[in-house]
């Protein structure tokens, strides 16, 4: 099997809220970021996954199944972690452990302990006497140990310290090591995305804006600061110019120009990451 999950053409209204069409896929060893503005459907998109939201129109497979067809197995291929739980708060992290373990047959309970004491989660105090960010390390530790090929994660480090971040990082990707697993997470923070993930897929207004490869998306933008006055014709690839500073998304192509047009600049230096997706729905809201 060559993907683990597939969104072929899915389509879903919410209210005044259209999201897609969407098309993804899903293939073991790779971790993708959701990423766009506040309401672009990052969250719709996981629960469609999930089937706690149908789509519209589309299929949505996971292990070759259709998620909302008569044969529920493949819920024991996926995990979720959304952004919020209801119904924990008045048991204690070993009791939502016996009630989740036994749904999972690969289940590592090793796991859980070591995530537990990683994290240092009171696992006999009731999930809502938990500050906001150990109740997020919590339900954490009862996702990643579930061992499926799928892991959704729904804002997985919004409310967690720093430290805490780089330990769950580092979790992560020794848990990737297997090679067979695969993650599709949403994150507002860049740095988590820069860390983690190898595609972007790109989301604003419910519509798809594209699916991009992570470190060829920061190849692909430059920003140059120029010597001498730059000229009036635009620049291959230009997406803004402020006194000396050009950026564009074809360095290749902007600095054969500016060899054919005698222009030279000081510096090339990589966008970081939140600025690229910055460019990227702003190119799109303007057009």
């Amino acid at each position: 099997m060559n993907r683990i999950a597939e969104i072929s053409q899915a389509e879903k209204t919410i209210d005044d809220f259209h999201l897609g069409p969407i098309n993804i896929e899903i293939k073991p060893g790779t971790i993708t970021a959701l990423v766009g503005n506040n309401g672009s459907g990052k969250s719709t998109l996981l629960k469609l996954l999930m089937n706690l939201a149908k789509p519209d129109k589309g299929n949505i497979r996971i292990s070759e199944k259709l998620v909302f067809g008569p044969d529920e197995s493949w819920k024991t291929q996926v995990s979720y972690q959304p952004q919020t739980v209801i119904g924990w708060n008045a048991f204690t992290g070993n009791t939502l452990k016996e009630f989740i373990s036994p749904l999972y047959p690969d289940w590592d309970d090793s796991l859980f302990t070591k995530m537990a004491k990683l994290f240092d989660i009171p696992l006999n105090k009731r999930f809502g006497k938990l500050s906001q960010g150990v109740q997020q390390k919590l339900n954490l530790a009862l996702t990643v140990p579930r061992n499926t090929p799928l892991v959704l994660l729904d804002e997985p480090t919004s409310f967690m310290d720093i430290p805490s971040k780089k330990h769950f990082i580092d979790l992560l990707a020794d848990w990737m090591d297997d090679g067979n697993r695969a993650i599709v997470m949403t994150s507002h923070q860049s740095a988590d995305i820069m860390k983690l993930a190898d595609y972007l897929y790109v989301l604003q207004g419910g519509k798809m804006i594209g699916t991009y490869e992570k470190d060829e998306l920061i190849g692909s933008y430059l920003q140059y600061w120029m010597k001498g006055e730059m000229p009036a014709l635009p620049i291959p690839g230009e997406l803004s110019r402020e006194h000396q500073r050009l950026i564009t998304c074809s360095p290749e192509a902007a600095e054969a120009f500016f060899q054919e047009n005698d222009l030279t600049f000081t510096s090339a230096v990589p966008l970081d990451l939140e600025e690229i997706i910055s460019l990227l729905l702003t190119e799109r809201k303007e057009r």
